[in-house]
């Protein structure tokens, strides 16, 4: 008899995730007055970033998958900047997806030495990287996706850590340091299999909301 493991698997997390996000953005998109929205959406990115690192360690072919995240991150760049930019195409910020494919590539070179100067040199790249690219989160982003990446195996750390991360923002960023409490009710396991939910749920949403703020502005 199989022993039901009592918390949040992986597709309960990501659900949460998607549910925030896509809160954040209607506030963000149709009601930026409105900063109850926004509040509640500082739960998405660091429960992605946590996802982002488990990922990495279950996938069996990391080029596939920074292949994945990189192409869904040259399709979501139309949408995002209509969605918020409110023009077809600009270069000033870029999508998620760019930083989390940042991430990704950053803890396969990690991965590649034991030389501590040269992981440093390497995570001071990436955060550079993401805060000249104007990547959603800049080089603080990376950052907390390398807190998840070196605190995997102790739950204090990353739960302390990630709630840290968020407190240290001002502004309505502080309110995701809540978002540590699913993340450490994370059990391991996978749940539903659901690979390009979120992939293809982050561009079509995002054009769905910005032809309703279209519609609404006439």
């Amino acid at each position: 008899m199989k022993v039901k493991v009592i918390g949040l698997n992986s597709f309960q997390l990501k659900c949460i995730a998607i549910v925030t996000m896509l809160i954040d953005h209607i506030g963000a998109i149709l009601f930026p007055a409105q900063i109850g929205f926004r509040l509640i959406g500082r739960f998405s990115f660091p429960i992605f970033c946590f996802l982002l690192v488990e990922g990495f360690y279950h996938t069996r072919d990391v080029k596939k998958y920074m292949i994945r995240l990189g192409s869904f991150a040259l399709i979501s760049e139309i949408p995002y900047d209509l969605a918020f930019r409110h023009v077809f195409l600009e270069f000033q910020r870029q999508n998620v997806f760019f930083t989390l494919l940042v991430g990704v590539f950053l803890m396969y070179m990690l991965q590649r030495t034991n030389r501590k100067y040269i992981k440093g040199c390497y995570i001071l790249l990436a955060m550079w990287l993401a805060l000249v690219a104007g990547m959603s989160y800049d080089y603080r982003g990376i950052l907390l996706i390398m807190i998840y990446y070196v605190c995997r195996s102790n739950l204090t750390a990353k739960v302390v850590l990630g709630a840290l991360w968020n407190i240290l923002w001002t502004g309505v960023q502080q309110f995701g340091a809540l978002a540590s409490i699913p993340i450490a009710l994370y059990n391991g396991e996978k749940g539903k299999s659901m690979k390009y939910m979120f992939y293809l749920f982050y561009p079509l949403h995002l054009l769905v909301l910005y032809f309703i703020s279209k519609l609404l502005m006439g």
